[in-house]
């Protein structure tokens, strides 16, 4: 009798990974709705219901990838929209309606509690009014500062009057931050290609979002000597930021030095600003400063690479996570070297972690490839930007070779069901393995099978 009593008690309990499964499809709906209404769009446009989905799909998992002209096509109350979007879709769901309890209701369901904790990889339920208080604080105060940085420039450097300067500064402090890569001019940011006034800010302020707050609150605690040692974590996503940054410029810039249709036409100083500025934005930002579409395959197939890579966990980057690729590369050293465990800056990593770390990769490459092929079959546009446009969906990077506008409808679906797994599922999964630790009664006969 009481197994049959825990065992419905099990299935009343809220399932947190749910729960922000379905906090993201409320907040795509709601944005879909909204982005559909006459007010949303200009004259000219139509706001047809897959370019006000897929818009809102997009801004929600801070991707960027669009299929109308941003700066034209929607007014400024549908921008103001995206914009919230963005800001909501950055910070979480669960995060923004624990806030909104602690401000509101004075106090926090246990669900609630428990929803913020997944979304957020809070270690404890009782850690999450501080954590969210925290999230909230620094990305408020982080697009503060790159907006005041920006100002000046919009003001004095283009000639934008006072209100347009500020709107400007805001709302690409915010996409930046966020990850999200939309941008309020129809080339995007190519405008800007030689500008370090406005790209110096906005790389910064992308790799700060990317970091994560667990990092961010560990940098803090180690400047100010509260604590000595960082965690494998922080030290995993420092590390991996820290070689993947330079050599993704690196790459860049060495395969785009001549050409002319992207930085042959540069100054140097301006080539190795753009170079180091997309190896940024291949963090799952998506802003560009150069026409993607002529870049040449080999550069595309690097950027697939570090936008599959992504940024920090817990943070507003995308990708499968630096902690994923790291652990996986300490894994297939262990294995060369015949170790018999897994060890990683002077840690041993669980083999718990081994396992949702290779569950991730694999879903994730498995995603990408199924809907490349997908794509290939309903369209004849090429392998390469085809392949790029997946990955940058999945990644929530929002970077376009330009064919997106241009798929049809049942495409441009598959890009929405890749920006939104790509921004849930990833998290989700991890997530509910880790909740469903199980203990077989019994273990079956172990056999060892050929591998390689």
């Amino acid at each position: 009798m009481r197994d049959a009593w825990t065992t419905r008690v099990a299935r009343r309990r809220p399932n947190p990974a749910r729960r922000v499964f379905a906090g993201f499809v409320a907040l795509n709906l709601a944005g879909w709705a909204l982005l559909a209404l006459p007010i949303s769009s200009t004259p000219e446009g139509s706001s047809s219901w897959i370019d006000a989905l897929f818009t809102a799909v997009s801004a929600a998992c801070v991707t960027g990838l669009t299929v109308v002209d941003t700066a034209v096509y929607w007014t400024p109350f549908g921008q103001a929209v995206i914009l919230a979007l963005i800001q909501l879709g950055g910070l979480g769901v669960m995060v923004f309606t624990t806030l909104v309890g602690v401000l509101v209701l004075r106090r926090l369901t246990i669900g609630a509690r428990i929803g913020a904790a997944t979304e957020t990889h809070a270690q404890a339920i009782g850690e999450v009014g501080g954590i969210v208080r925290a999230i909230v604080g620094t990305s408020l105060a982080v697009e503060g500062v790159v907006a005041l940085a920006m100002l000046p420039r919009f003001l004095l450097g283009y000639g934008e009057s006072f209100g347009d300067a500020v709107w400007l500064s805001v709302f690409h402090a915010v996409s930046s931050y966020n990850n999200a890569g939309f941008a309020l001019y129809s080339d995007n940011l190519v405008g800007f290609v030689d500008d370090p006034f406005v790209c110096i800010p906005l790389m910064v302020s992308t790799v700060v979002g990317g970091l994560g707050l667990p990092v961010i609150m560990q940098i803090l605690k180690r400047v100010s000597g509260r604590t000595r040692m960082l965690t494998l974590h922080a030290l995993l996503v420092l590390a991996g930021t820290a070689v993947l940054l330079p050599l993704g410029a690196l790459a860049i810039g060495v395969l785009e030095w001549s050409n002319p249709g992207t930085l042959g036409t540069l100054d140097p100083g301006a080539r190795v600003l753009t170079s180091v500025f997309h190896s940024v934005q291949t963090r799952t930002a998506g802003f560009n400063a150069v026409d993607i579409g002529q870049l040449r395959p080999e550069t595309l197939l690097v950027m697939d690479v570090l936008m599959l890579i992504g940024g920090g966990p817990a943070g507003t980057a995308g990708g499968i996570k630096l902690t994923t690729f790291a652990v996986l590369l300490f894994i297939i050293v262990a294995e060369v070297r015949g170790d018999g465990t897994v060890h990683a800056f002077g840690r041993r990593v669980s083999r718990a972690v081994h396992r949702e770390a290779i569950t991730v990769a694999l879903l994730a490459v498995g995603l990408v490839v199924g809907a490349t092929l997908a794509i290939l079959v309903l369209t004849d546009e090429a392998f390469e930007d085809v392949l790029f446009e997946a990955v940058s969906a999945f990644a929530t990077v929002g970077l376009s070779t330009g064919i997106t506008a241009d798929l049809g409808w049942p495409s441009q679906l598959i890009l929405v069901a890749l920006m939104f797994l790509g921004r849930v599922g990833p998290a989700t999964v991890a997530t509910a393995i880790a909740l469903r630790r199980t203990t077989r009664a019994y273990e079956l006969p172990k056999e060892r099978p050929l591998i390689g």
